[in-house]
């Protein structure tokens, strides 16, 4: 689908969708435990079902409610053996499923789709073999999980996706043996386990975490003592997702209304709550208050931010940056070249579709501001993040902008597009 897109500024306020990162924790961790749970979300989208449908072979069936899910944990009747999981283009659901199958010991086979088999799973497959793991078409799909996963220390570097720790931890629990995962510093997107952390706590099992020193090696250290078992909280909500407002904060910054968000939560664990210290750091004039985050301009300039771990608000950072003052330069990206798309270069190329002035330099993204972007064509690039980064730079350019593919933001915000014209953007249909 292609959608046109003319000039129109956005203003008023939407309601934050739920957060994708916290559904596929509660929804792991209400499959895992003893007694079913209600879950209010509501919304969903691509990757939150792949993990919801991939629960449901394993044994944990969710049942869909008016206000979200309620979920039959695989206690109930028991786990089934080498079920077919279709992760979709989920990776999320992929990398936390992995250590939570081998942990089950039933086994698998996994299939996905995209770019999904090209997105590196080591050095977790690594670990998971050395604790009692046969891994079969690593790199490519069907992925074929076998044997029962041990617990014990497990090593990981800081620098690999925390997905890894995430899933190693909620599959801790299943596991009879006290399980320690020890992550060399810094650990890239720590808000991310600290979520999950938060997570397994809420169904009552504790993760230790400290800092140790092993032959002159700083390791942040989780521990989990065997034994512990997941109990349902009963009922619980999934709190608002700030990866998708920081585009809806973005575009309250780059024209001249304010928009607002309001639901999320500004002590969340998610590491995207950062948007508010970037956009300010830009220029913006960003307020909170009562659960609603609101932005708008005042004077944009270029400046260097470390995006490591917080690399998806690359895309959304880069529609301001593409007119702000000077140059502005998201560091440290490297890990943009592994998402949905080679985000580093669909994020350059879309903005200079788009008569922006943005070029790559090792691993960092360099954008040099215009004092407005023309509009143009975007290949979105099946990447969900291009195709919400293009339409938010579309609302403010001289002229209209197609993108190519815009069906794609269903992966993570299927609302996108009628949330983008309930704030006055005007969107046309334009086959493809």
């Amino acid at each position: 689908m292609n959608v046109r897109i003319l000039p129109h500024p956005l203003e008023g306020t939407l309601p934050a969708i739920p957060s994708k990162s916290m559904a596929h924790r509660l929804l792991i961790c209400s499959a895992l435990c003893q007694g079913m749970t209600d879950i209010t979300c509501h919304a969903s989208s691509q990757d939150i079902e792949a993990t919801v449908r991939c629960l449901a072979k394993l044994g944990a069936p969710a049942a869909k409610t008016r206000d979200g899910w309620r979920m039959v944990p695989v206690t109930v009747g028991g786990p089934r053996r080498n079920a077919r999981l279709d992760v979709g283009e989920s990776g999320s659901t992929l990398r936390f499923l992995l250590p939570v199958v081998a942990a089950l010991g039933t086994g698998a086979s996994i299939v996905g789709h995209g770019r999904l088999a090209e997105r590196p799973l080591a050095p977790l497959d690594e670990q998971l073999a050395s604790h009692g793991i046969t891994l079969t078409n690593v790199g490519s799909f069907p992925l074929v999980v076998e044997g029962k996963l041990a617990g014990g220390g497990f090593e990981l570097p800081g620098s690999v996706s925390s997905q890894f720790v995430s899933g190693l931890l909620m599959a801790a629990p299943l596991m009879d043996e006290d399980v320690e995962v020890l992550v060399s510093e810094p650990v890239q997107s720590k808000g991310y386990i600290d979520l999950t952390i938060d997570s397994l706590a809420t169904f009552g099992v504790h993760v230790d975490e400290s800092l140790v020193k092993q032959a002159g090696t700083g390791y942040r250290r989780y521990f989990v003592r065997g034994g512990q078992q997941l109990k349902t909280p009963g009922a619980l909500d999934v709190e608002g997702d700030w990866s998708n407002a920081a585009f809806w904060l973005a575009a309250g910054t780059i024209g001249p209304t304010s928009v607002a968000v309001n639901g999320l939560n500004a002590y969340s664990r998610q590491g995207d709550r950062a948007i508010m210290a970037a956009l300010s750091l830009l220029g913006a004039h960003v307020s909170r208050g009562h659960g609603l985050i609101s932005s708008t301009r005042d004077h944009l300039r270029g400046r260097t931010i470390d995006v490591s771990a917080i690399p998806d608000l690359a895309a959304p950072l880069a529609a301001v940056a593409a007119v702000a003052s000077g140059e502005t330069r998201l560091a440290n990206a490297g890990r943009l070249r592994l998402k949905e798309s080679d985000r580093l270069e669909t994020i350059r190329a879309a903005l200079v579709a788009m008569g922006g002035n943005a070029t790559i330099e090792g691993d960092d993204l360099v954008i040099h501001g215009v004092e407005t972007l023309e509009g143009g064509t975007v290949d979105a690039a099946n990447d969900h993040r291009i195709a919400m980064m293009a339409a938010i730079c579309a609302a403010y350019t001289t002229g209209p902008t197609t993108i190519c593919g815009a069906e794609c933001v269903s992966k993570s915000y299927p609302a996108f597009l009628d949330d983008f014209s309930r704030l006055g953007g005007i969107t046309q249909a334009c086959g493809g």
